[in-house]
């Protein structure tokens, strides 16, 4: 008898117009730095991510991790369609940036391929 491995699960927060692109199953691409705790976030693994403070939560499966050098590298390959369909690329470069500055982009830049589970 075998049984599956179980997946891990992470656990991250996201800003409310993100978490309902998530949630509607319209943000395919996650766009976090490479820190520490999410180098060994892997295909299977599943997050489950949430809006600080609230009780609101959806989970999602990785389907896979890709590292970039930069944001901007990240939106050319993997399409800014699909890290957030209702802004613009150069829109999306700039609310990324708002969030992580320039020191964190230097850690490399991950895109989180997920599907809502």
């Amino acid at each position: 008898m075998s049984t599956a491995p179980a997946h891990r699960v992470h656990h991250l927060n996201l800003y409310r117009q993100y978490f309902d692109l998530v949630a509607s199953g319209t943000k395919t691409i996650e766009v976090r730095v490479k820190y520490p705790h999410l180098e060994n976030l892997t295909a299977g693994d599943r997050i489950e991510f949430r809006i600080k403070d609230t009780e609101e939560r959806c989970e999602v499966e990785v389907l896979r991790v890709a590292e970039y050098a930069t944001f901007e590298a990240l939106l050319d390959g993997e399409g800014p369609e699909k890290v957030n369909p209702s802004a613009s690329r150069q829109q999306q470069l700039e609310n990324i940036r708002a969030i992580y500055g320039p020191e964190k982009e230097a850690l490399g830049a991950l895109a989180i391929e997920i599907k809502l589970i």
